[in-house]
């Protein structure tokens, strides 16, 4: 008999009641974050579809990054996700050398 931790889960009840699925998730290359996005992750890795390992390495995120997504979800609904993904603007050299 195989035990809760063996079964792998295919599939989960998505945001808009749907069945979701690994192919449902947001593409590997996502760059823009919007909500849907990222309570679409979220979902996912409490659900059981992805691990939090695989959702960091998949969608290049910090552990910090995804929690905090989580966090914003159980303190304050979707809304709690409109935060923007910290960035680095650093210039680049060729922004001070317009010669």
């Amino acid at each position: 008999m195989q035990s809760q931790m063996d079964r792998k889960i295919n599939r989960i009840i998505g945001l808009d009641g749907q069945p979701m699925t690994i192919h449902d998730l947001p593409p590997k290359d996502t760059k823009r974050w919007v909500i849907r996005r990222k309570a679409e992750v979220v979902a996912a890795v409490r659900g059981g579809l992805i691990s939090l390992d695989d959702a960091c390495r998949r969608y290049t995120l910090s552990v910090e990054e995804f929690l905090s997504w989580q966090k914003a979800i159980d303190k304050h609904g979707l809304p709690g996700l409109r935060t923007t993904r910290i960035q680095d603007y650093r210039p680049t050299d060729s922004y001070y050398n317009n010669d």
